[in-house]
């Protein structure tokens, strides 16, 4: 039990030092839950980050608040996902609350404003960051590349919502089409180094480069 209670704590305090610095919402958390989680406290790998965000962006609510949630649920189950909730809300409450009231004071201040120009720029440089390793796991052969390369035209026109939904139904079409032309895919792959073992690795790969 209380082993229990110091996992939830780590988890709680994890995401309490995340949720102050993660200015631009959930896309900036990307880099520094990379950090706390898969790197430092090796909870979770990045394929698993970048699962849980998009998983994240197609519920309703705060990318930030949702992915939180999941990442605490997928670590110690309902109890850590309590735990991640309150640490990401909590710091970012108090400070909200605080500078709204400032704010009304300060608002039109020259530093105040010179301040909210940087931070802004900021912002973009970790959602280019965060764009960029989610890439990485993401984009993985020809057919990931077209979906992206579509799905970036296609949010110009349409509503983001439909554009995630078009991805699921490209992403169950192609795969049935690979797999009917005999072409291993990624999902083969994954799936025959966990029943296979290693011996299957090179041959699956080989064959998925084919498959491209």
């Amino acid at each position: 039990m209380k082993d229990q209670w110091k996992m939830l704590f780590q988890i709680f305090w994890t995401f309490f030092k995340i949720g102050p610095v993660t200015f631009g919402g959930g896309y900036a958390m990307i880099p520094l839950i990379e950090k706390e989680v898969v790197e430092n406290r090796k909870w979770l790998k990045m394929d698993d980050v970048t699962d849980i965000f998009a998983l994240a962006q197609s519920v309703p609510g705060a990318i930030a608040l949702n992915a939180s949630i999941f990442i605490g649920h997928r670590i110690r189950g309902v109890k850590g996902s309590i735990a991640a909730m309150l640490g990401i809300l909590l710091p970012t409450f108090i400070i909200v609350l605080s500078l709204g009231m400032l704010y009304m004071l300060i608002k039109d201040h020259p530093m105040v404003e010179a301040a909210f120009t940087s931070v802004r720029t900021t912002i973009l440089a970790l959602i280019v960051y965060a764009a960029i390793k989610i890439g990485k796991t993401a984009i993985f052969d020809k057919s990931t590349l077209c979906i992206v390369a579509v799905g970036v035209l296609i949010l110009f026109l349409i509503h983001p919502i439909f554009v995630i939904l078009i991805g699921v139904f490209m992403g169950v079409i192609i795969i049935w089409i690979k797999r009917k032309l005999g072409y291993f895919t990624i999902l083969d792959r994954q799936h025959k180094e966990v029943d296979g073992g290693s011996k299957d690795h090179s041959l699956s790969a080989e064959q998925l480069e084919k498959g491209g």
